[in-house]
């Protein structure tokens, strides 16, 4: 094998690395458990992959301008609640606003994706104006939040708040049946996103505004962008992309308390990053998210399936991110 083949299938391999990693990971699984390939697996991992998928979506831009969202899952929790304590159902005997009518599920989705807007906005104007660097502006407000959420959660009772209605039920529990296979609605409203956020990406110019931001700012700038006001819409469309997420799996779990959705954020921002969406800045694409998310969600839910310790799940799923962001270096420091 001549040198040039050597270098060749060396880049071939660091640039699929992770891929390799994650595909003997499942290899394995298989092997301890061969009805781990079954289609109610596959209906499951799609389902439990969609929430995480919309949360994911709202993180990748952020990403891609070479920032980060830590406040993410308590958006996420916040939005849960608020939605959870409208859409109760009206003959529930705890419902929190028992003198409220049943609220429509769309003025609901409007009402938390508002919230969320609001708070990623917040977030954008504080990273493209006050020049603070977006791991401090979102770790303040995902402490800011998580205390709003949790006053307002102690102030309708403190206690997790459910029984919903029959309509909110089914628009997050619903599923169209094709033999044994089962396709939920959440995973439709995922892919819904997933669309948009391709088109978002690719087809407008505010799409590529926000991969030349995160590959040159200051190039960006110079080239007409005007860098602060994009970045205060890719903070504003995650938080909406946060809040819907939250509404929905407060009606998947079927219950809301003001500590969900702790820790979503670092899956969110781990899937994107095994997805190939660069902390460089400017890299990244929609199938590599899917692909990311999908990735730690056959791993979390196949060592689950096999009985893995939860706590070697925490070393392997740590060591995953580790090892991809440790790739993704490599490939910067080579294109530097």
């Amino acid at each position: 094998m001549s040198a040039f083949e050597k270098n060749k299938s060396f880049d071939f391999l660091k640039q699929n690395a992770i891929y390799f990693v994650l595909l003997i990971l499942l290899f394995v699984i298989i092997a301890q458990d061969p009805s781990f390939l079954n289609l109610m697996n596959f209906s499951n991992i799609l389902t439990q992959s969609s929430v995480r998928l919309i949360i994911a979506l709202g993180v990748a831009g952020l990403i891609v301008t070479q920032g980060t969202d830590l406040s993410a899952g308590r958006q996420v929790g916040l939005a849960a609640v608020v939605a959870a304590t409208m859409l109760q159902a009206v003959d529930n005997v705890n419902r929190v606003f028992p003198e409220m009518g049943q609220v429509p599920i769309p003025v609901v989705i409007l009402a938390v994706c508002a919230i969320g807007a609001l708070i990623g906005l917040f977030n954008g104007l504080v990273v493209a104006y006050l020049n603070v660097t977006p791991f401090i502006a979102t770790m303040g407000t995902m402490i800011i939040v998580y205390g709003a959420n949790s006053l307002y959660y102690d102030s309708v009772g403190g206690s997790p708040i459910a029984g919903f209605s029959q309509e909110f039920s089914d628009f997050a529990q619903g599923f169209f049946r094709f033999g044994s296979f089962k396709l939920s609605y959440i995973t439709i409203y995922a892919a819904i996103a997933t669309l948009f956020m391709w088109v978002l990406w690719t087809k407008t110019r505010f799409g590529k505004n926000v991969f030349a931001i995160g590959g040159n700012p200051e190039a960006a700038k110079v080239s007409g962008v005007n860098v602060a006001k994009n970045l205060a819409l890719v903070y504003m469309l995650s938080g909406a992309f946060y809040a819907f997420a939250g509404m929905l799996e407060a009606g998947r779990i079927g219950s809301a308390t003001n500590n969900l959705g702790f820790m979503y954020e670092m899956d969110a921002i781990a899937a994107c990053v095994v997805g190939g969406v660069s902390f460089a800045g400017g890299v990244g694409s929609i199938i590599g998210v899917v692909t990311g998310v999908l990735i730690f969600t056959v791993i979390n839910y196949g060592l689950s399936y096999i009985g893995v310790n939860p706590y070697w799940q925490y070393i392997i799923k740590g060591s995953i991110i580790i090892l991809a962001v440790a790739i993704d270096s490599l490939k910067y420091a080579k294109k530097k």
